[in-house]
């Protein structure tokens, strides 16, 4: 099996030599090609895609592999590097990294986990909402999410009677849905990276944040998402293995103490680093980005500050200010505090060099697919079939599945802005709605994978702070992420293709998505379907 890749590899470096000699057009579909199939066989995407560039740039340069080598980092790969946004998406990405891992060892987490899930009245409930909170408290970054929460939250589920495997499904559900539609996060400066790249790649200037911003309120998958688990968690709603589990919980559950985080944390210290790095963020935006007096504030003040290109400057200034107010806030002696914070800082910012790599590799694809055409094939046979109403929620069903297929949002997002946006932008003219609401589909194709794909790094960490089997966990939160996918395409890229405003699609998916936790909500619990206890335990090593 480990000869698999080498193969593959050796048979994609003979197709493209192949297609080198080929004129037609179509060779310009090989790249994304090439990098999906690399990342369905070996479930990397920094591999993936960079195969896919350098096959483009095989193809670019008629088949001489030395120069398409030189050709990547010459032609590809430095002029993105010229770009202000790229170099501070990736110095911003390397901060909040190290942010995160301070803010995790002032242990302030795991005191206002325990604050909040205090024993009393409907424990179970009273845990599964504060397990939502405090994932949405953790919107700075995905993986920190799933390991603070899941950390922290196992030893109350055992207590409260709830199952670990919903506890991973809150986890999960609450880290790249949320990672996704913050304004600050670790996610935020791919984003915009890959959105101005789509923009480019399609001839149209675009202010990345102002359009992440309107892409906002059409990323109906994350939202749907949080409606979703917060549902759950109040009406328990537990479709499919889910009732089974949650009953074995209930059954065993303990009234002994829940094991404590070692650390001695306070919440405050939790709290005030967010609360500086969002100040730092909102301020920084309005004195660096204002064309006129930040006071009094305006409307067209604010939209034009956001809208400036002061956000990179902004986002590392407000990480490194998080940063700083994060380790005045660990305990202990101030030699000692300073040596913790410095390691952890460190080790945070190692944690972001892999994703770091996949950002790179994303934009070098994406400026070969630019040079050989790709976008101009696929928006042409796009254009042919008119079919631009349905260009969002094909984008959403497409990223969904190869998320699910690959684990990977990243490389999910690398592949599809570039061919997406300039797709869009020729069956529609190119107004601010139907790229908006492409750009979301985009985002939540990706975030489907990311929640739910066994193959997803989010997937998997997740499943080891809440220690549960991954196989458990994938199968016990399909249900929930079918159930919001499909309301996602019905009821909101469907009619926002349409031109339907936004509001009107999350209002009804909300309402359609409660309305299904509370009728369906404690039935499956009550129903006596067999419990999985007889086959394992949902708690594993425990």
């Amino acid at each position: 099996m480990r000869r698999l890749p080498v193969i593959a590899g050796l048979v994609l470096v003979v197709v493209t030599a192949i297609l080198s000699s080929v004129s037609a057009d179509w060779r310009a579909l090989w790249p994304p090609l090439a990098a999906l199939l690399v990342i369905l066989a070996v479930r990397r995407a920094l591999v993936g895609l960079l195969v896919g560039g350098y096959a483009g740039a095989v193809l670019l340069v008629g088949g001489d592999p030395w120069q398409a080598y030189l050709a990547v980092f010459a032609d590809h790969l430095a002029p993105s590097l010229a770009s202000p946004w790229k170099v501070g998406a990736i110095a911003f990405t390397l901060v909040l990294g190290g942010f995160a891992a301070v803010l995790d060892a002032g242990g302030g987490f795991a005191a206002l986990m325990r604050r909040l899930a205090a024993p009393g009245r409907d424990a179970r409930r009273r845990f599964q909402l504060a397990a939502v909170g405090l994932g949405l408290l953790c919107f700075f970054d995905g993986l920190a999410n799933s390991m603070m929460v899941g950390r922290v939250g196992r030893g109350l589920a055992d207590r409260c009677g709830v199952a670990r495997v919903k506890l991973a499904y809150i986890v999960d559900s609450t880290s790249s849905a949320v990672a996704c539609v913050a304004l600050v996060s670790t996610w935020i400066a791919y984003q915009l990276t890959m959105i101005e790249e789509g923009f480019r790649i399609a001839g149209l200037e675009v202010n990345p944040y102002a359009a992440f911003l309107r892409s906002l309120p059409y990323n109906f998958h994350s939202w749907f998402t949080l409606v979703l688990v917060a549902a759950a968690a109040v009406w328990n709603y537990a479709p499919g293995p889910m009732a089974g589990f949650e009953r074995a919980a209930r059954a065993r559950a303990s009234t002994a103490a829940a094991a404590q985080d070692p650390r001695p944390g306070r919440a405050w210290s939790a709290l005030v680093p967010l609360a500086a790095l969002l100040l730092a963020f909102v301020v920084g935006f309005l004195v660096l980005g204002s064309p006129g007096p930040i006071w009094p504030p305006t409307r067209q003040g604010m939209v034009a500050a956001f809208g400036s290109d002061a956000g990179p400057l902004v986002m590392v200034l407000a990480g490194l200010v998080g940063t700083l107010v994060a380790a005045a806030t660990v305990g202990g002696p101030l030699a000692g505090r300073v040596g913790r914070t410095a390691r952890a800082f460190t080790a945070g910012v190692r944690t972001m060099l892999g994703p770091i790599l996949v950002l790179i590799a994303a934009w070098i694809l994406g400026s070969v697919m630019q040079s050989l055409g790709t976008a101009d094939l696929i928006a042409g046979l796009v254009r042919t079939v008119d079919s631009g109403a349905f260009v969002p929620v094909a984008t959403f069903l497409t990223g969904a599945l190869v998320s699910f297929a690959s684990g990977t949002s990243w490389g999910t997002m690398g592949l599809l802005f570039p061919l997406a946006i300039p797709a869009a932008a020729a069956v529609t003219g190119g107004g601010d709605a139907p790229l908006a609401a492409t750009v979301a589909a985009v985002f939540s194709g990706a975030v489907f994978g990311d929640h739910c794909s066994p193959f997803s790094d989010t997937t998997i960490v997740t499943s080891i702070a809440c220690e549960v089997e991954p196989h458990d966990h994938v199968r016990t939160q399909i249900p929930y992420a079918l159930v919001t996918a499909a309301v996602a395409a019905l009821v909101g890229f469907v009619p926002a293709g349409l031109g339907v405003a936004p509001g009107w699609s999350l209002l009804s998916g909300a309402a359609i998505l409660i309305a299904l936790a509370r009728w369906r909500g404690d039935r499956t619990l009550r129903a006596g379907a067999r419990s999985p206890a007889s086959s394992g335990s949902d708690v594993r090593g425990g």
